[in-house]
């Protein structure tokens, strides 16, 4: 087996790893630690497929801005010691099933459409990537990434009033 695969198998498994274990604590928080954890082997990946610009900005953006605000806003609902309730059995039978689901509509799919080995060399120029970023034409991306500015507003001003006290009602 090639270092390479070896490589790929290992950030793999800490992808999967980290991502079970951040919907399956208990703890807030630790669900937050373990999908940190999963975002950084996902630029593990972007970094071994040597698309370093592209390794950046989910670092960038996903651990260092999406991650970091769910935390904050963690720590301000002061629910960040406090356990989760424990799911019942009939809520883990049914996500069992929707993962057995998923796995077979993904298998299919796959399996339909014969994906194929093509020995294309793929462009990582951070000018074409930037080019594209910006460009409102068809192959740009301007408009998602407007709608990611959007979505990072919106769970800022989300944690802002979760934050805000109500004051207590006098009876």
């Amino acid at each position: 087996m090639a270092n390479s695969s070896i490589i790929f198998y290992i950030l793999s498994a800490l992808i999967l790893t980290t991502a079970i274990l951040s919907v399956t604590t208990l703890k807030i928080f630790r669900a937050a630690i373990w999908l940190l954890f999963s975002l950084i082997g996902i630029a593990g990946l972007y970094f071994w497929l040597s698309v370093e610009f592209i390794a950046a900005v989910q670092i960038i953006v996903y651990v260092g801005g999406i991650v970091v605000l769910i935390i904050f806003s963690i720590f301000l609902t002061q629910q960040s010691g406090k356990g989760m309730q424990k799911n019942s059995l009939r809520r883990i039978i049914a996500a069992t099933i929707a993962i057995a689901i998923g796995f077979v509509m993904t298998s299919l799919l796959i399996f339909q459409f014969d994906f194929k080995l093509e020995n294309k060399i793929f462009d990582s120029g951070i000018a074409k990537i930037g080019t594209q970023m910006l460009s409102v034409e068809k192959d740009g991306f301007a408009l998602p990434f407007e709608v990611v500015s959007i979505l990072l507003l919106a769970a800022m001003v989300g944690c802002i009033v979760i934050a805000i006290k109500s004051k207590p009602q006098e009876k």
